[in-house]
């Protein structure tokens, strides 16, 4: 169902502009045109009045809100397992296909086991400062318009393929909370994702961002709250109740990298229960993100760590909640009037995309959009 009532495409008709000319009148680009006359793309104040004063119309004459219906409940559907699956369970992510008269349901790989996109290869050794020649396979152009994020929650990934289909391209960067900040901070990324909780406050992030970054030069953008905890093998075949359990000696964790969110949390409750890093098996161990430690965990490397609770259904472990947090984006405030910019952060807002987020499990996207700082 559309977001909104649209008469766009038949105002543009009438006066004769074409989608490139009336996205250069708005400042969007020409996916952002298409989107807005499919109503699945609301613009903003500043967008909505620069349609209206290039096509001659009130802001009314080109949109109008739906009648209100309440949200359309998830139809269910009867599909078939892949042969050869592993077995599932409840809460599980598939994607469905139809092949002939049947629903094939697949569960997607939690590890990309395919080629990454690549724009260019690197032509040399890396210089000083890191510098090196590259040999670029496309235009500049193909790059030019994207926005970098670095960030470690996996539930970007959504965002990165909602954004797309309003015209705008993010490049994902796989960095904790902590490494996210500094190239915010060096100016080498868009936007961090963080989450990073004060304990003495018990706030999200707002304290971090205020230690690093000068007064008014950085806005903090809500994404969603989610669900943080101790992630076991299916069943919980160890019956870990708590932090307090990792301590024991049948009990091998993997630990998540120094200035990463999960193991600020992790210390944080070591040192309230009087446990030293010392006494767990597997405290040295590290993975790089909620994702691949999640995988450590279902190969049997390793018996639990944590990690969110859209990471122990995407690989079918056992969860045990631990905290509720902010996941949030911190943006360059002279960045925030770019276009692309613009067209991610009302991203956000889009029905469709929030409730692809939620249905992953843990995810809370009612504050998504939301300006903080």
């Amino acid at each position: 169902m559309p977001e909104i009532d649209t008469h766009l495409g038949a105002l543009r008709a009438r006066r004769g502009l074409s989608a490139i000319q009336l996205a250069a009148a708005a400042g969007v680009s020409r996916q952002t045109i298409y989107a807005m006359e499919a109503g699945t793309y609301v613009p903003n104040t500043a967008v909505a009045l620069r349609l209206a004063h290039a096509l001659n119309a009130t802001v009314e004459e080109i949109f109008a809100l739906p009648a209100a219906d309440a949200e359309p409940a998830l139809r269910s559907e009867r599909a078939i397992l892949l042969p050869g699956s592993p077995a599932l369970q409840s809460g599980q992510p598939v994607e469905l296909c139809q092949v002939d008269q049947r629903l094939i349901a697949s569960a997607p790989s939690p590890v990309p086991w395919y080629f990454p996109a690549t724009d260019a290869v690197v032509d040399d050794q890396p210089a000083p400062k890191g510098k090196t020649a590259v040999r670029v396979f496309g235009a500049e152009e193909d790059y030019a318009h994207r926005i970098l994020i670095a960030g470690c929650d996996p539930g970007i990934s959504v965002l990165s393929r909602h954004a797309l289909a309003a015209g705008t391209e993010l490049v994902l960067a796989h960095r904790n909370s902590s490494q996210a900040l500094a190239l915010l901070k060096e100016g080498a990324v868009h936007i961090a994702g963080t989450h990073l909780r004060d304990e003495a406050s018990g706030e999200s992030n707002l304290p971090a961002v205020a230690r690093l970054f000068p007064k008014n030069s950085v806005a903090v953008i809500s994404f969603a709250v989610w669900e943080e905890g101790i992630l076991t093998a299916r069943n919980n075949p160890k019956n870990i109740r708590g932090i307090e359990d990792l301590a024991r000696e049948d009990v091998v964790i993997v630990n998540r990298e120094l200035g990463a969110g999960s193991r600020a949390l992790l210390d944080w409750r070591l040192q309230k229960l009087g446990i030293d890093g010392a006494q767990i098996n597997g405290y040295e161990t590290t993975a790089p993100g909620h994702l691949p430690a999640a995988w450590q965990v279902q190969s049997g490397a390793a018996d639990c760590c944590l990690a969110t609770r859209a990471a122990a259904r995407i690989f079918g472990l056992s969860f045990i909640p631990l905290i509720t947090e902010r996941y949030d984006l911190v943006v360059r405030r002279r960045h925030l009037d770019l276009p692309r910019m613009q067209n991610l952060l009302e991203t956000l807002g889009r029905s469709r995309f929030r409730r692809e987020l939620e249905g992953l499990g843990g995810y809370d996207t009612k504050v998504a959009g939301d300006r903080l700082l």
